[in-house]
C-alpha cells in the first residue's frame, strides 16, 4: 500500500462507537468504509503463513498473529514484521505522535476484514477480564476517539459525563502548557507516517501493530501495540510469555458516556485499587511513606529503560498488616491483569512472594483527583507508577498517566539497559 494511499485512509476512518466491549469491538456507522480495503499492491506475493484454528494458550496468539498476516498485501506485511532489536523494541510512546514514534502498521489503514483480524490478536493475547485486558485497551482506544472530537471542535471543551472526582482542584495549574508534546525521531523501522510530521493525531485510526521476530512456538518474538496513552509490549519466548511490560496505560477524559447511553471509565480500577491502598493507611504510615520531591510524569516512560532508582524509597510492605499487604496487592493486579490470565496469575504469584520487600510511596495528595497526585509500588521486580497530570485537551479535568515494568522481565529480559 502506498503512503499517500495509507495517508488518505488514516484521515478517513474511525471508530465509530462499541457495543458489549468486553466481547469485542463492534464497528458501525461509517467506520473503516469497505471501500478503504486493501489490494495487493506490492511487488512480490505476499506470504502464507500457516494458522490452527484449535490452537491454545500461546500457541493461539501465533495462529491469530498469522491470521491477520494472511489478510495482509506484502507491503503491509513488511510493516508489520520487523525485527527484534532493541532500536525497534524500546520505540513506544504515550504521546499522540503516531507513526513517528512507533512501529509497525496503523488501524487507520486495515479494511473491515484486517481491523477484525487485528483485534482477534490482542483478544487472545490480553486478558478476559472485565475492565482489564482486551476489554481495558479497546476503552482505552475508544477514549482517543473522544478526544479526536472534542479536538475537532474546541481545544477547550468540557468533559462528556465527567465524575465529580476528575476536578483539578489545583487552579494554579489547571491552564500548565500540555505534558503531552511529540517529540524524537520515527524508530528503526517505523513507517514515519501521521501526525502531521510530528504533531497531536487523536483517533483510534493512529493505533499501531507490529510483530518484532516472526511469529513463533519456538523462537523469541515481541507483540508491540500501541498509540497515544498505550503502549502493549509482550515477549514471547519458546512458547510462553517472558515479558508483559513495559506496560503504559493512560486515558483522558477519565471517563465519558457515548451517545447510546453507556458510560465507559476505563481506569477506574486501576485508580480505585491505588485508593483502597492509600486509604488504608494510618497517619504514621502515611508519613513514612511520603517522598521528599514532586512528580509532573511517570519516572520510568518511554526511553527510561532500565533506569530503576538504586535506593527503593518509601515505606516497606512487611510493616502494613495482612490486610493491608492484600490490598497492595490488589492494586498491582489491573496492571498485570492486562496480559493474558495464566501469565497474569504466574506473575502476580512471584509479586506475593516478593512482597514484604516491596515498598509503597507517595507524593502530593493521595486522592488521585489533582494535578501532581502521585502514587508508586516499587519491589524486587514489580514497578508501577500512577500520576494525575492536568488534562491536554479537558484542560480543567485531571488525566492518568500510569506504568508498569518489572526489574527483571522488562522486554522478556532480551536486553540490558545498564
Amino acid at each position: 500500500m502506498s503512503r499517500e494511499r495509507t495517508s488518505q485512509a488514516r484521515k478517513r476512518r474511525t471508530w465509530r462507537g462499541v457495543a458489549g466491549v468486553a466481547a469485542g469491538v463492534v464497528l458501525v456507522g461509517g467506520g473503516f468504509a469497505a471501500a478503504n480495503a486493501a489490494t495487493t499492491t506490492g511487488t512480490k506475493a505476499a506470504a502464507h503463513y500457516p494458522v490452527n484454528k484449535k490452537a491454545t494458550g500461546t500457541a493461539a496468539v501465533v495462529s491469530a498473529a498469522n491470521a491477520f498476516l494472511n489478510t495482509l498485501d506484502s507491503d503491509q506485511q513488511s510493516a508489520t514484521v520487523l525485527d527484534f532489536t532493541q532500536a525497534n523494541a524500546t520505540a513506544w510512546s504515550n504521546l499522540p505522535c503516531a507513526g513517528t514514534c512507533r512501529p509497525g502498521i496503523d488501524f487507520g489503514s486495515l479494511s473491515d476484514e484486517q481491523l477484525a483480524a487485528a483485534e482477534s490478536v490482542l483478544k487472545v493475547a490480553l486478558g478476559s477480564g472485565k475492565d482489564t485486558g482486551y476489554d481495558h485497551v479497546m476503552q482505552t482506544v475508544l477514549a482517543d476517539d473522544v478526544l479526536a472530537s472534542a479536538e475537532s471542535t474546541s481545544s477547550a471543551a468540557p468533559a462528556p459525563s465527567a465524575t465529580a472526582t476528575d476536578t483539578a482542584t489545583d487552579t494554579a495549574t489547571s491552564t500548565a502548557a500540555p505534558t503531552d508534546v511529540p517529540t524524537g525521531a520515527p524508530p528503526s523501522g517505523g513507517t514515519g507516517g501521521g501526525g502531521g510530521g510530528g504533531g497531536f493525531a487523536y483517533g483510534s485510526g493512529y493505533y499501531y501493530l507490529a510483530f518484532l521476530g516472526t511469529p513463533s512456538k519456538t523462537g523469541t518474538w515481541q507483540l508491540h501495540f500501541g498509540g497515544h496513552h498505550l503502549a502493549v509490549n509482550i515477549t514471547f519466548k519458546n512458547g510462553k510469555v517472558a515479558g508483559a511490560s513495559p506496560f503504559f496505560s493512560g486515558i483522558e477524559p477519565t471517563s465519558w458516556t457515548a451517545d447510546d447511553g453507556t458510560t465507559y471509565e476505563p481506569m477506574a480500577e486501576f485508580r480505585d485499587g491505588m485508593l483502597g491502598l492509600t486509604g488504608s493507611l494510618t497517619t504514621e504510615q502515611l508519613a513514612a511513606a511520603k517522598l521528599s520531591q514532586s512528580f509532573g510524569d511517570v519516572l520510568l516512560g518511554p526511553g527510561s529503560d532500565g533506569e530503576f532508582p538504586a535506593t527503593k524509597e518509601g515505606l516497606k510492605v512487611s510493616e502494613l498488616s495482612p490486610r493491608q499487604q492484600k490490598l497492595v496487592l490488589a492494586a498491582i493486579h489491573p496492571w498485570v491483569a492486562d496480559v493474558d490470565d495464566a501469565t497474569a496469575k504466574q506473575l502476580m504469584k512471584t509479586y506475593a512472594k516478593e512482597l514484604k520487600d516491596t515498598y509503597i510511596s507517595y507524593s502530593g495528595g493521595t486522592g488521585l483527583d489533582t494535578n501532581g497526585d502521585y502514587v508508586r509500588i516499587d519491589g524486587p521486580s514489580v514497578w508501577v507508577e500512577f500520576i494525575c497530570q492536568t488534562g491536554v485537551v479537558y484542560r480543567d479535568k485531571v488525566h492518568y498517566h500510569t506504568v508498569y515494568r518489572d526489574h527483571t522481565r522488562d522486554y522478556g529480559s532480551e536486553f540490558s539497559f545498564s
